[in-house]
């Protein structure tokens, strides 16, 4: 049988602020792997010190995505090539709902996002400056959820 492959914890902490750890990073950090789950095989995180587990993927873009990471950042980066969601979704298969939730997800964690997209799809800083200022805009003018358009029929009367 072939040796259980170990992985860097450091660069991760423990995300329950009640936790004496919290918040620390750092070969000290007291993380240790504990298992993968779901069908992306996520790695498992548990706390030495509170005992807790949580998703390696926790406090990203990624954390509770049901499809694979490279759909994900594909929408994104079709996203911002300039495309629109229904566009997107048609270009990449995905429902036009799903690419509207990934691009909050993803304007929730704009650096994050970013820096994948420099650094994997090899995006210009002033490409995605672009695209982050639309969607930002896009927020601003969307009606909220709450609140639907006037009926048509029984505006104006009264």
């Amino acid at each position: 049988m072939g040796r259980k492959k170990q992985i860097d914890t450091s660069m991760y902490f423990c995300p329950h602020n009640d936790c004496p750890n919290y918040g620390k990073v750092g070969p000290d950090n007291q993380i240790v792997a504990a298992g993968r789950y779901g069908k992306a095989n996520t790695q498992l995180l548990r706390c030495k010190v509170c005992h807790r587990t949580f998703s390696a993927r926790r406090g990203t873009p990624l954390f509770g995505l049901k499809a694979s990471e490279e759909t994900f950042y594909d929408v994104i980066a079709c996203l911002a090539e300039g495309n629109g969601i229904r566009a997107t979704a048609r270009i990449k298969g995905v429902d036009k709902d799903t690419v509207s939730q990934w691009l909050d997800v993803a304007s929730q964690h704009v650096e994050a996002v970013s820096r994948y997209l420099v650094v994997n799809l090899h995006f210009e800083e002033a490409q995605l400056d672009e695209f982050w200022s639309f969607v930002k805009k896009k927020k601003r003018t969307a009606l909220p959820l709450n609140n639907s358009r006037p009926n048509m029929a029984t505006a104006g009367s009264g």
